[in-house]
């Protein structure tokens, strides 16, 4: 089951969030910094995004897995916990995710993330050929597809 994110749920979101979120930026970022990613700190991240109009989504099966984040068609924080990776968790939420959007849906994925970068493409979108220098080795990219052509 998929829901919107709100009061009664956002502490799930948030541990989703932080667990996951370390666990994939632990090979390249420094520990201190993966560390600081606390549930508290992404529970006040997702609030802020919230706020702002973003809309966030949590899907359970049984228990809490992953969760996705929506702002117009800009597909954002998508997680799912390690140990429920690789069983179609994502998909379900990024087909949810992409379904919703009103426009071209579109995302920013790093560079080095081959996971996400097979996910992506696997389901039709492409690099558009922008991208953001966060470091000097690191990058973002942007990905888009094009309404329908979803596989």
């Amino acid at each position: 089951m998929i829901e919107a994110v709100n009061e009664t749920n956002i502490e799930t979101a948030a541990r989703i969030h932080a667990e996951s979120w370390r666990e994939s930026h632990r090979a390249f970022c420094a520990e201190d910094f993966v560390r600081a990613h606390t549930a508290e700190r992404q529970k006040r991240y997702l609030l802020d995004k919230m706020r702002s109009g973003t809309e966030v989504f949590l899907l359970t099966d049984g228990a809490p897995v992953g969760i996705v984040s929506l702002t117009g068609s800009l597909i954002e924080d998508l997680y799912v916990l390690p140990r429920h990776q690789n069983r179609g968790y994502g998909t379900r939420l990024l087909e949810y995710a992409v379904r919703r959007c009103p426009g071209t849906p579109t995302l920013w994925i790093l560079d080095n993330n081959d996971g996400a970068r097979r996910l992506y493409e696997r389901r039709g979108f492409r690099r558009t050929g922008r991208w953001n220098q966060l470091s000097e080795t690191l990058r973002e990219v942007e990905y888009s597809l094009e309404t329908g052509e979803m596989t």
